[in-house]
């Protein structure tokens, strides 16, 4: 089921703007009226399909890779509905398996194999159905589709993926298990070649999205998608026949979901059980036989919005699909998207993704739950990697379980369809019964998604409203035969893994005395206790298992890295990390590797002299720290001294650490206020003076009952800087103006830091007249660098450390040096020249950032911007000392101002150490190589932070210089230099123990997806400085297809190439990565600024794996089922817009927004108790608090609000988003497993896409 799911959703991914906005279909494109009307499901969403229970019975999906594709025109012959109902949901197979008896699936220890493999099973019937391979793109889709279902094997190749070679074909002939690959993907392999090239060429540029429009032909010739209808590349050919049709299909959009579906069909929409095979070649993909009806007609286009039958797969319809969908959508093609190719690397499979995961989309989620299964390969997530293979495999059983009764039928079809058992959702996954507490996923178990499950309890079914998702509207009727598609629920989910996890390690403490023990998501609430490494809040791996060898990680890819966040703040129930004084000798240290002293250091000759872990070297133990031993070889007072016995821990530094041999002195605080026109006009000034009076008293201290002895200045600026003398003995501050901006100085020294107790009546003073002063000014221009060189010098004249906080509205035009100039160009953007967008367009601020640097000078920057200011220029300054940014675009002090003044308040007074400098020590055998973040770096080691507050994070790879012996494992210790607010000088220590292996198995078993994507992330982030954007995607997406390669190959138990086989702990990698790769900075739509990219970029370099993970995949919560009488949250519900419910309201937030989304159909009284009004029609969409009423459900849910952002780093502004209003768009583009117009793939694609990759990879 798993695959399904997260076949699904990727189509849905994008945002789905399109087809819910594109083109209005009937009802609602987002949520089916029908489905709607018709009332939830009890799970939740009305299920407005039957639901899925495995690629129709007809429609194997796809024909079995000998096949040919489906003709070019014509639909399939309905003819025999092969019987979906053959597969298991779980399975997938290709050909439609006997009728007779669907195969059960096996039981959950085996791999999906069994039912799975048959994917080409007796195939035959369709190959040839269909025909010439298919050459449009629609075909390809179809094909692709077809394969991708999982029930229906898809073609070996899979759905997006070229089909296996023809050769496979054969094996339709038995049906045996193994032979069928379960994913279509697996067709990937002729058709991958192609489809890179298609790819490459076809502008798809929505890299998965739909197809390009008519435009991109493939080679092939086929009708370009366009007719095909958006993105059904069909689904390739069968590999025999895919032959280049492949091609195409790989131009085609290469993501496109669409063409899945039709082939895979088992996927989407039930398709007629006649269309055995493709019937789909004509229809667009999207719609693409998945329909019941049979293989809707070419017209696909139209189809779409109007028919579409809810299956039609989401993606393709997706509006968003933009580009896939001719415009029968009603959506463009995906803006931009067309143009833009798919990724690179995608692009070869580019189409397998596109084919399944239109499948998936096609039909609205709930229909998908079938598609998924077309992914067919079922995703048998293998639980631990290897071992569990054995179960995983078994744990794929399960999903397979669902597999086990046909999958296909039942899900999509009508129940009895093909003697499914009409039960729908479940009975798909009749197989096994889904486990308990799954909820409405199938566990995922690590062994291979397919099965298709029904719509998830908890949801309602497809969400209603939207049948297709993003795909038009169910529209009419084509829902007859329950979509078939692949079913969401069946391919990994991210709630379910966050709510197995919570379950699972939540209730316990996780201590960290077992050396390579993977800690719990940073979604699970956890207590750490400190037995000798340091807690996760502080630092968590790629891997708690790195490989013994170089070969053995280069052939994995798996990336060896660590995110270390020294600073951390912990929750109350926990200690901070105890201090050390060694009086004037300090810290103890290895001579050789300067190491400090750790539990990981061996004493020796009866306690005096000690054993470096790191180095091995062996350091006299000096006279005042020598303490004997106990008969296990440790000093019997190990508990009693936190450095020998933690895993954090602080040093007292002596003057030895310090600048030039002198204690520092304490830090200061200098305020520079923009004081132009936009910024007077636009009320920031006022705001900023009016806060600043309170705000003084909250300055950072090291003791809460002393005063800070933090010093504050002030200046303020336009073309010209003035400087104010505030000292205690004025009556009235003074102010002195600077106008030779070319050789910035500082024009007084006595009266410009001032200790804010002493001088607190003349800084009130002036923090009334500065709003006065400038309320008339004229001035528009400003300057910039002269502004951060003023706050400088300041600070050297002091002889401190310290930070400044800039208050800046506008590109900084004026004569002075650091001037710029409007750059901005959007078309620059998809070519090759895009980079220099990202690069700072003068050097001069790379020189003065290094100055900053040396001086502990860092600076925090308040943007209030009403057109482009060259955020990647300003940046630059501001994350090179280990500084912020914060962004308030179109600043109006009505709406923005609580935003702005909450992260100024959290930023002056959250614990910040200055004047840092962290390095990173390994044991012997890998060293630290690259780091990420907000720093600077003279030499290859050092890290120097000019500030370091709680929030940031260092990220750090590794890599091998020798090998490792899995009987000692791998150390790591991070040492952090840094002066406190009071002026003290101290060194924080973080010391890691993770083992090491010889088997890859073991490495796979012990991994940690959210970090890995935290990591790449990053890495891709800063790679579009200096390549394009596409290479930057395509390289991401090689580098996972080789990591899950490497695992099929090496640690899953054989299985038929079709399956789709996903290690436990990274089953949810392909959807996380998609999410990563649809980010506005990799894949921009054409609405997002470029000022908005460079900021999200410097943002996201800095993010802990907690932010990260929120950020990438939003949480989305259901409030109409919130228990106001429970402290927990309701549990979420996945980022998907077939999950929302026309009758709910959900709360979505990301880490830098909330949006409050009410269905058109909200209940009055959950109105009445949130708005204070029961009509939706008078609901204020501009409100961004919600009122205080008096009653239970209102109170609990601002509690809520305030609850989640206090967990975050930046006050979230709420939105409140009414079903069908304008702002709508905006909030799906976080419904990230759906397509996005901005080209991304929903994440039913992507997984075809990656299934499609991989097989490439092992072919």
């Amino acid at each position: 089921m798993r695959v399904r799911d997260e076949l699904r959703m990727n189509v849905n991914q994008q945002p789905h703007m399109a087809s819910p906005y594109g083109q209005p279909q009937p009802g609602y494109q987002g949520y089916p009226q029908p489905g709607y009307g018709g009332g939830h499901v009890p799970s939740g969403y009305p299920a407005q399909y039957a639901p899925y229970n495995g690629p129709g019975s007809a429609y194997q999906q796809g024909q079995p890779q000998g096949m040919r594709g489906p003709p070019t025109s014509g639909a399939p012959p309905v003819s025999g509905a092969q019987n979906y109902s053959q597969f298991g949901q779980g399975e997938t197979q290709n050909g439609p398996p006997p009728m007779g008896a669907p195969p059960q699936r096996p039981p959950v220890s085996q791999p999906y194999t069994p039912a799975a493999v048959n994917l080409s099973g007796p195939q035959p019937p369709y190959g040839q159905q269909f025909g010439a391979p298919p050459v449009s793109m629609q075909q390809m889709t179809n094909q692709m589709a077809s394969m991708q279902v999982g029930s229906t094997a898809p073609s070996p190749a899979g759905p997006g993926y070229a089909p296996p070679s023809v050769s496979q074909a054969p094996i339709s002939a038995a049906y045996t298990p193994a032979a069928p690959p379960t994913f279509p993907l697996t067709s990937t392999a002729p058709t991958q070649p192609l489809p890179t090239e298609a790819m490459a060429q076809a502008p798809p540029q929505s890299y998965y999205g739909a197809p390009p429009p008519a435009q991109q032909p493939f080679p092939n010739a086929v009708p370009p998608f366009s007719s095909t209808g958006p993105t059904q590349p069909q689904a390739p050919p069968p590999v025999s026949q895919q032959s280049f049709p492949q091609v195409p299909p790989v131009s085609q959009p290469p993501f496109s979901t669409a063409p899945p579906l039709g082939p895979t069909q088992s996927y989407g929409g039930p398709l007629p059980p006649t269309q055995p095979s493709f019937q789909r070649p004509l229809l667009p993909t999207s719609q693409p036989s998945s329909f019941p009806g049979g293989p809707p007609p070419t017209s696909t286009p139209s189809q779409f919005p109007g028919v579409m039958p809810p299956q039609p797969p989401v993606s393709q319809p997706s509006p968003y699909h933009s580009g896939p969908p001719p415009n029968a959508t009603g959506f463009p093609p995906q803006v931009g998207a067309q143009p833009r190719p798919p990724l690179a690397g995608m692009q070869g499979p580019p189409m397998a993704s596109q084919g399944p995961p239109m499948a998936s989309q096609g039909p609205p989620m709930t229909t998908q739950g079938p598609p998924m299964a077309s992914q067919g390969p079922p995703m048998a997530s293998q639980g631990p990697p290897m071992a569990s293979q054995g179960p995983p495999m078994a744990s794929q059983g399960p999903p397979m379980a669902s597999q086990g009764p046909p999958m296909s039928q039942a899900n999509h079809v009508p129940p009895s369809q093909h003697g499914m058992p009409p039960s729908p959702t479940n009975a798909s996954l009749s197989g096994p019964p889904p486990q308990p507490g799954m909820q409405g996923y199938p566990p995922q178990q690590n062994g291979a998604f397919g099965q298709v499950r029904g719509p998830q309890p908890g949801y309602s079914g497809p969400y209603s409203g939207q049948p297709n998702y993003g795909a038009p509207p169910a529209a009419p009727a084509p829902a007859p035969p329950a979509p078939k598609r692949l079913d969401p629920d069946s391919i990994p989910s991210p709630i379910q893994v966050i709510e197995d996890d919570k379950a699972n390690k939540g209730s316990e403490p996780f201590t960290t005395g077992v050396r390579g023990q993977a800690p719990p998501l940073v979604t699970t609430k956890f207590q750490v206790r400190d037995q000798g490494n340091a807690s996760p809040r502080y630092i968590r791996c790629t891997a708690y298992n790195v490989p013994c060898n170089s070969d053995m990680a280069k052939q994995s890819q798996v990336p060896l890295a660590a995110v270390i966040k020294p600073l951390a703040t912990l929750p109350p129930d926990e200690t901070p990390p105890y201090l050390v004084d060694h009086g004037e000798s300090g810290p103890i240290r290895c001579n050789r590797c300067k190491a400090y002293m750790c539990p990981f250091m061996q004493f020796i000759e009866g306690g005096r002299r000690f054993q470096c872990g790191f180095c091995s070297c062996v350091t006299e133990v000096p006279p005042h720290y020598f303490q004997h031993l106990d008969h296990t070889g440790k000093r019997v007072d190990c508990y009693d001294r936190p450095e020998l016995s933690m895993g954090s821990y602080e040093f007292m530094a002596t003057v030895d650490y310090c600048k030039n041999n002198k204690f520092p002195q304490p830090p200061a605080f200098i305020f520079l206020i923009d004081v132009s026109y936009n910024a007077v006009k636009n009320g920031m000034v006022g705001i900023v003076c009016q806060e600043l009076k309170t705000l003084l008293d909250y300055l950072p201290r090291q003791n809460p009952d002393v005063e800070s002895n933090i010093r504050v200045g002030f200046v303020t600026y336009n073309k010209v800087l003035h400087f104010y003398n505030v000292k205690a003995s004025l009556a009235q501050p003074q102010m002195m103006v600077v106008s030779d901006v070319a050789d910035m100085f500082v024009p007084l020294l006595d009266g410009f830091l001032v200790n804010v107790s002493e001088s607190r009546v003349v800084i009130e003073s002036l923090l009334d007249q500065i709003p006065e002063m400038f309320a008339d000014t004229r001035e528009t221009e400003t300057v910039f660098g002269p502004v951060i060189q003023a706050g400088l010098e300041a600070l050297k004249a002091a002889d401190c450390a310290g930070k400044l906080f800039v208050f800046h509205s506008s590109l900084p035009i004026a004569e002075a040096p650091g001037k710029l100039k409007n750059r901005e160009d959007k078309k620059l953007v998809g070519t090759d020249k895009e980079k220099s967008l990202f690069q700072p367009q003068v050097s001069f601020y790379n020189t003065l950032a290094k100055e900053c640097v040396a001086q502990g000078c860092c600076v925090d920057l308040f943007l209030f911007p009403n057109q482009y200011v060259d955020v990647a220029t300003l940046g630059v300054v501001p994350t090179s000392t280990g500084g912020s940014i914060y962004k308030y675009t179109y600043f109006q002090a009505s709406t923005d101002q609580e935003r702005f003044l909450n992260d100024l308040r959290r930023d002056v007074q959250k614990q910040v150490g200055f004047d840092a400098v962290m390095r990173v020590r390994t044991s012997t055998g890998i060293r630290a190589t690259d780091f990420f973040g907000s720093f600077y770096m003279s030499n290859t080691t050092d890290v120097e932070l000019a500030g370091l507050d709680c929030d940031k994070t260092v990220t750090v790879e590794f890599r091998h210089d020798d090998k490792l012996s899995e009987e000692t494992g791998a150390l790591m210790q991070c040492a952090v230099l840094y002066t406190t607010c009071n002026g003290q000088r101290r060194l924080r220590i973080h010391n890691m123990a993770v083992n090491c292996c010889s088997q890859l198995a073991d490495l796979y078993r012990n991994c940690e997806t959210d970090t890995i994507i935290n990591f790449f992330a990053k890495y891709a982030y800063r790679s579009v400085l200096s390549s394009p954007t596409k290479n930057v995607r395509d390289s991401l997406v090689n580098q996972c297809a080789q990591i899950l390669a490497c695992y099929r190959k090496n640690c899953a138990s054989p299985s038929s190439a079709g399956q789709l086989i996903l290690p436990e702990c990274m089953k949810l990698l392909p959807v996380y990565l998609n999410c990563v790769l649809k980010s506005d900075i990799l894949q921009p739509g054409a609405d997002v600024s470029l000022d908005d990219r460079a900021y999200l970029r410097q943002l996201v370099s800095a993010m802990d794996v907690a932010e990260s993970h929120v950020f990438f995949y939003p949480r989305l919560l259901p409030l109409q089922q919130l228990d106001v009488e429970s402290m927990s949250l309701p549990v979420a519900v996945r980022d998907s817009e077939e999950r929302l419910s026309r009758g709910g309201v959900y709360l979505l937030e990301n880490g830098l927004n909330i949006f409050l989304w009410v269905g058109v159909n909200a209940q009055q009284e959950l109105l009445q108790n949130i708005f204070g009004t029961p009509a939706f029609s008078q609901i204020d969409p501009s409100m961004t608090s919600l009122p205080a009423l008096d009653n239970p459900f209102s109170k609990r849910l601002r509690e809520i609000i305030e609850s989640v952002r206090a967990q975050r780093s930046r006050y979230m502004k709420l939105m409140v988003v009414k079903q069908e209003d304008k702002l709508e768009l905006i909030f799906k583009h976080f419904l990230v497993e759906d397509k996005s117009n901005n080209g991304g793939a929903s994440y039913v694609d992507f997984l075809c896409h990656m299934h499609k990759e991989i097989r490439q990879l092992l072919s």
